[in-house]
């Protein structure tokens, strides 16, 4: 092995351990997360650091979170192989990439034109079949695709958006950073039942800001 493999090697070691020390425990979360590199999913200056347990900043003003944050999200969306997933805010589209490797199939939307051409670029050139991006309002989710087992927003909105509650199946969960400024913000789990919703606090969070409206290159 080159001392550059070894050198990667190494980095996906401790990429993994940082994961787990920091809470992400779910084996089929941690399995799509060694599967999924988040090397081709950051450009240009910033992409030596992707095996840092950091966000990133990426195009259109937005960024790439964390992946703890990533591997968090996910594993309290009780992901399984059968489910239809909703992804509000496609990003770089690594999120949308670790869950095609748990649920059956993957809708991504992104109100930025440019990061969904992107993002389809990479999912094409590592055959992840299972993702279809669209760029749309994601505040107002997928309505033609509804309802979803479970609906993932990976931008903070003051609260869980009604639309996207209206399209979660019974049964489904929602996971969604809440928060008024960028200073407070906690992730929610949203599970929906025959008779209303439950909502569980997780943990605090930062995200940029659902907007609503498609981006100026949208």
């Amino acid at each position: 092995m080159s001392d550059d493999a070894d050198h990667i090697a190494e980095r996906k070691m401790q990429f993994l351990f940082a994961l787990r020390s920091r809470g992400v425990t779910d084996k089929a979360v941690l399995t799509a997360m060694e599967k999924v590199d988040r090397g081709p999913f950051i450009r240009g200056y910033f992409s030596e650091r992707a095996y840092e347990d950091m966000p990133l900043p990426i195009a259109c003003g937005q960024t790439i979170s964390q992946p703890s944050v990533v591997g968090l999200m996910t594993q309290a969306l009780k992901v399984s192989s059968r489910d239809k997933v909703l992804e509000v805010g496609t990003g770089s589209g690594y999120q949308a990439a670790i869950l095609s490797q748990l649920a059956r199939r993957v809708y991504t939307v992104d109100r930025h034109k440019r990061l969904v051409t992107e993002a389809s670029e990479i999912f094409r050139t590592h055959d992840l079949t299972n993702i279809t991006a669209i760029t749309a309002d994601g505040s107002f989710g997928l309505p033609d695709q509804a309802p979803f087992d479970r609906i993932i927003v990976t931008a903070a909105a003051e609260d869980p958006p009604g639309p996207l509650l209206a399209q979660l199946k019974i049964g489904g969960i929602m996971v969604v950073p809440v928060g008024q400024s960028d200073a407070v913000q906690h992730l929610i789990r949203v599970t929906r039942h025959e008779t209303g919703f439950d909502y569980d606090e997780l943990r605090p969070v930062r995200f940029v800001p659902l907007v609503e409206g498609l981006g100026r290159d949208g």
